[in-house]
């Protein structure tokens, strides 16, 4: 039986989403881009501007391919078909692992046990996210940063490239910590952080 997914957007995530979509088991993709051009496609698989009113095979599911965490939060909120989950094969999970629906693991990712990831949230390739961290809904854990042990992540974080988070640590919702950053006490107040240790750098 054919199992199909469509995935909102068709920028630089939606691809990743497409690739780790078709690595997980799913036979069919379409792309679904207001800025859609004529004859787009990946893959092979057709982007179109609108989703269809009417889906009437019950084997379709929605992804948020929005790698903007507001945006995401959007599309999982609006979504009229079932969200799926995806994780890509070669991502590491530990023992008791909880993942979100709408959310995306990538390649060579790692979950440490105990790990409860929220709704609509993206691990990306090569993160880290250790034992027993919690990451909120619409969150961005991004290329290979480390989230290391017993961390707290609220919703709406964006963990930038390369960051680390050391263990222990409680990072409030609706905050970007910067590529190369390291958050080495708590983050209480909303807004950019930047640096080594992370400071804030705009609220």
């Amino acid at each position: 039986m054919t199992k199909g997914l469509f995935i909102l957007g068709f920028g630089g995530h939606a691809r990743s989403v497409g690739d780790i979509a078709l690595a997980a088991g799913f036979d069919e993709l379409t792309f679904v881009d207001e800025q859609a051009r004529e004859g787009e496609d990946f893959a092979g698989f057709p982007v179109i501007m609108v989703l269809p009113n009417k889906i009437t095979s019950p084997d379709w599911f929605l992804f948020p391919g929005s790698g903007a965490n507001e945006r995401r939060r959007m599309q999982c909120k609006t979504a009229r078909l079932p969200l799926a989950t995806l994780v890509a094969p070669t991502a590491s999970l530990g023992a008791q692992c909880e993942i979100g629906q709408g959310s995306f693991v990538g390649h060579q990712a790692h979950l440490g046990p105990l790990t409860k990831i929220g709704q609509g949230a993206i691990i990306n390739s090569g993160a880290i996210v250790d034992h027993e961290c919690v990451v909120g809904d619409f969150s961005h854990i991004s290329i290979n940063s480390t989230v290391a042990g017993r961390c707290q992540i609220g919703e709406q974080v964006m963990v930038g490239a390369g960051a680390t988070v050391i263990d222990g640590i409680s990072i409030c919702s609706n905050v970007t910590v910067g590529a190369g950053a390291t958050v080495v006490r708590d983050i209480e107040v909303p807004g950019v952080y930047i640096g080594t240790p992370a400071r804030l750098a705009r609220s």
